[in-house]
């Protein structure tokens, strides 16, 4: 089960996410469901955003967990098996 404690060891297809904070300006306030990851970007409703330098708020049920992008640097399969200190 996802929680804030261990959402970076989970999927986040699927999920409402809302780009909180970005390196580019025009890519701020960007929200909807993440329909696709790559190693250094997120695709959420066809637009593309890079994981580097964002910060992301993604759904949890009611609640909202706030991930920075730079820990989701990775191929999504490859971020499970990644050990993450003081998430």
């Amino acid at each position: 089960m996802r929680n804030a404690g261990n959402i970076l060891r989970h999927e986040l297809i699927g999920l409402r996410c809302k780009v909180v904070k970005s390196k580019n300006a025009t890519q701020a306030g960007i929200e909807g469901k993440i329909v696709d990851e790559t190693m250094k970007t997120v695709i959420i409703d066809g637009k593309r955003v890079q994981k580097k330098g964002s910060v992301f708020s993604v759904a949890l049920g009611a609640k909202r967990v706030e991930i920075d992008g730079n820990y989701l640097l990775s191929r999504p399969e490859d971020r499970i098996k990644k050990k993450i200190s003081k998430w």
